[in-house]
C-alpha cells in the first residue's frame, strides 16, 4: 500500500490560507471580490477568525488527500489492489509484482509541474464549474465567478505540485 506523508499532507492544507491571504489582499482581487460579493468592512468584523482560520485549514487537509489521488498516478495501481488480501504479506506474489513494477515505475510523472498541471485541471474542471453554478444561481456577477475560479485553479495548481513532487 501507498504510504501517505502527513508532514506534505499538512504543509499543502495550510495553501488555501496563503494564497487567499494574498489573492483577496487589497494588493490583488480585495476591492473587486468585495464589490462582486456585496462584501463591505463592516461586514467583515466580528468575524471568528479562528474558527475560519481552522476549518479552512481541516478543509485544505481533505483537499490535499483527495488531490494525492487526483495528481500520483501511482495511487491508482494501488486501489485496484485495496481489497486484495494479498496485499498485507509482502512475500505474497502480488506483493512481489507491485514491488517490481513501482521499483520500475513509481517516481514516472512525479515532479511538480505534472503535479501543477493536473491541480490546475482539477480547478479548471472542478472548481471553476462548482463556483459558477453556486453563483449563476446566487446572481452572482462574472467577475465574482473568475476571482474565486482563478483562486481554486491557482491553488489546486500549487498544491497538486507540491503533493506530486513530495508525497
Amino acid at each position: 500500500m501507498m504510504n501517505i506523508n502527513w508532514l506534505v499532507v499538512l504543509s499543502t492544507g495550510i495553501i488555501p490560507l496563503v494564497v487567499g491571504g494574498l489573492w483577496y489582499s487589497p494588493m490583488l482581487f480585495a476591492n473587486i471580490w468585495m464589490k462582486a460579493a456585496d462584501m463591505t468592512e463592516e461586514k467583515m468584523k466580528g468575524a471568528n477568525m479562528a474558527l475560519i482560520f481552522g476549518l479552512t485549514l481541516l478543509f485544505g487537509v481533505m483537499i490535499s488527500l483527495v488531490m494525492m489521488n487526483l495528481v500520483i498516478h501511482q495511487m491508482h495501481y494501488y486501489s485496484i489492489l485495496a481489497n486484495n488480501k494479498d496485499m498485507a504479506d509482502p512475500n505474497s506474489a502480488i506483493s512481489q509484482a507491485t514491488k517490481a513494477f513501482m521499483d520500475v515505475n513509481g517516481s514516472n510523472f512525479r515532479t511538480f509541474k505534472h503535479g501543477a498541471l493536473h491541480g490546475s485541471l482539477a480547478g479548471l474542471f472542478l472548481a471553476l464549474p462548482m463556483t459558477a453554478i453556486m453563483s449563476l444561481f446566487e446572481r452572482k456577477s462574472r467577475n465574482y465567478i473568475l476571482i474565486h475560479s482563478g483562486y481554486w485553479i491557482l491553488t489546486f495548481a500549487l498544491m497538486g505540485g507540491i503533493i506530486c513532487a513530495f508525497a
